[in-house]
């Protein structure tokens, strides 16, 4: 046998060595069930205990569960991190449920409880971006880059300074740590920029219309971060009631303009710091949202452009995914120069903004809000979406019981009394993570559910397609 880490083929011979052995524990079918009901989870955590239902008038053990009969004495469940860096099946089921609910308050879904009147609001899609803190390397739409070099797609040096001792990295890294904070005063005054141009007080413009949005993350390659926006303008009570008559597209990109002229957050002056304000760049994109075949940007366009960032993290930068616990850890890691200064940078400014966490997100490059974030009205939440898959798991395991437990003579439990079965359980923590034989088979279950996925969510685009330009066609007939 080869002594190499790798088998022909490029398999892990770690990995494989390892799924022999699972193998002859003779649970192996158990074992491919209970990875594939985590989605191959790439770092499942693992529970052990019991569950059983028991007829309370008698004390009857009617139906028991227990780990001790599963693999290894545990039960995986998926871990649900939302970074594709962790667990890209995981990460995949989060970008999914994002997908659903930009796309629901764009075109409405009555199941997710937002009207299909929705369609017709004055909706667009907002980039606002981070300032500048130095020129960097870039490919302008035309010409060279400052440097006099055109540079291909995917160079390096596309996004790093041009000279990294004169780039402001404290401001870089201050700006993306208050960006959260920026974008709360922005919505502020998105609101009163609305109201102004509607020409009614701002405090009463809660009473005939409501700003909405989902928005989402990302990282440019320069280590700023930017934000992308759906913004719908509402009736008083949301999605489902119209907007007023001047409640117009031109009227919502005036605004978001002006908003992003106005707001900022200001930063007291640290030790050798300066005060400052922090703002917006200059470069603000405003597009409407249009529906199929508009020559405007797409609702399913935006919806899985939104869904795509929300997954992410830092990786564009190739900053690390988890937490740098001291600054000597900085030194472990194989980082690109510029990236380490911004990571630097947090280390150096965390004694002067102590309640900041600097170094705490570091590897955030000082970033610390959410992700993704929508307003309480704008659409369904992901909790509701994950309620309603939970909701469909436990109607499964319910029948399956119900299943059992007449093929064994007993009743039905739909004919008997919530009060008559009691449901007891202890479960407690025993681990996480995948050997690398279960790692191995949990990257090839995780692969085979992406491929079926994909094939499913190509097919019924395509009938989506069909649909919205039937409405299309209806409606400019």
């Amino acid at each position: 046998m080869t002594d190499t880490a790798t088998l022909p083929g490029g398999m892990d011979r770690a990995a494989v060595l390892d799924l022999a052995r699972l193998s002859s524990r003779g649970d192996l079918p158990q074992l491919h069930d209970q990875i594939r009901r985590t989605g191959g989870c790439a770092n499942p955590i693992h529970i052990r205990g019991w569950r059983k239902l028991v007829y309370a008038p008698t004390g009857a053990v009617w139906h028991e569960y227990s780990t001790h009969n599963q693999p290894g004495g545990r039960l995986k469940v998926a871990c649900g991190n939302r970074r594709a860096s962790r667990c890209p099946s995981c990460a995949r089921t989060y970008a999914a449920d994002t997908f659903h609910l930009i796309r629901a308050g764009l075109v409405g879904d009555d199941t997710k409880g937002v009207s299909t009147t929705v369609r017709q609001h004055p909706r667009v899609f907002a980039t606002l971006t981070a300032p500048s803190f130095g020129p960097v390397h870039n490919r302008p739409d035309a010409g060279a880059c400052r440097c006099g070099t055109v540079h291909p797609k995917g160079d390096a040096r596309l996004g790093t300074p041009l000279d990294a001792d004169r780039y402001d990295y404290a401001h870089a890294v201050l700006w993306n740590n208050h960006a959260p904070e920026l974008w709360r005063r922005f919505t502020i005054y998105l609101r009163r920029e609305v109201a102004t141009r509607a020409g009614i007080p701002r405090s009463r413009l809660g009473d005939v219309a409501r700003v909405s949005f989902g928005k989402v993350a990302e990282y440019q390659r320069r280590g700023a971060v930017h934000f992308h926006a759906v913004i719908r303008l509402d009736g008083a009570d949301g999605a489902d009631t119209p907007p007023p008559a001047w409640a117009t597209l031109a009227l919502l990109d005036d605004a978001i303009r002006a908003a992003a002229r106005s707001a900022g957050v200001p930063v007291a002056a640290a030790t050798d710091l300066p005060a400052r304000v922090l703002r917006w760049g200059a470069q603000v994109d405003v597009r409407p949202i249009g529906g199929f075949g508009s020559g405007e940007i797409s609702e399913r366009a935006v919806a899985s452009y939104v869904a795509k960032y929300a997954t992410k993290s830092a990786e564009a930068t190739e900053s690390v995914d988890r937490r740098i616990i001291e600054r000597r850890e900085i030194d472990r890691h194989d980082l690109p120069e510029h990236t380490r200064r911004l990571i630097q940078a947090c280390w150096d400014l965390d004694a002067a903004y102590p309640d900041r966490m600097l170094a705490h997100w570091s590897h955030m490059l000082g970033f610390r809000g959410h992700f993704s974030t929508k307003s309480p009205r704008y659409s369904t939440t992901l909790g509701a979406l994950r309620r309603v898959r939970a909701d469909y798991r436990a109607n499964q395991a319910r029948e399956d019981l119900r299943e059992r437990l007449l093929s064994a003579g007993l009743p039905d439990l739909d004919d008997l009394p919530e009060a008559e079965t009691l449901v007891l359980a202890h479960w407690t923590f025993a681990g996480s993570g995948n050997t690398p034989g279960e790692s191995l088979l949990a990257a090839s279950i995780a692969r085979e559910l992406h491929e079926t996925r994909t094939t499913a969510r190509e097919e019924m685009a395509a009938l989506l397609a069909a649909e919205e330009e039937a409405q299309a066609c209806l409606t400019s007939c």
